[in-house]
């Protein structure tokens, strides 16, 4: 299995799709990286020469975010949203809806398994 960044990408799939294996890698710029770097994106990963793929990781590292910096850079967006104490950080602090979703019903994603709460009982009449 080739490896790019630290990622095995899959033998058997067309380049530009175990381009995707990537994080931060979707369709569209592993298709661009294909065109940029003049790799047939028809090509199986495994048929990738060593210059390929370092011209692959080269552009990758150069001109990308992705793998570990992407997700760093997103764990310290949402650590500041956080620590600013904005709406939106109060939001992700407490696991809820963060773009306006209602949560009265639904929001079952974000909010969890439902956990059923036993309703009051009733004070009976006294006659």
């Amino acid at each position: 299995m080739p490896r790019l960044l630290g990622v095995d990408i899959p033998n058997d799939r067309p380049t530009h799709i175990s381009l995707t294996y990537l994080y931060g890698v979707g369709p569209k710029i592993a298709r661009e990286l294909c065109h940029k770097t003049g790799v047939d994106p028809i090509k199986r990963a495994r048929d990738l020469a060593e210059d390929e793929l370092g011209r692959l990781a080269a552009l990758l590292e150069r001109d990308y975010v992705v793998e570990g910096q992407l997700r760093r850079q997103l764990t310290r967006n949402l650590a500041r949203l956080r620590d600013i104490g904005c709406y939106r950080g109060l939001r992700h602090r407490r696991g809820l809806p963060v773009r306006g979703q209602r949560t009265r019903t639904n929001a079952r994603t974000r909010k969890g398994p439902k956990k059923t709460v036993a309703g009051k009982k009733g004070v009976k009449d006294l006659r």
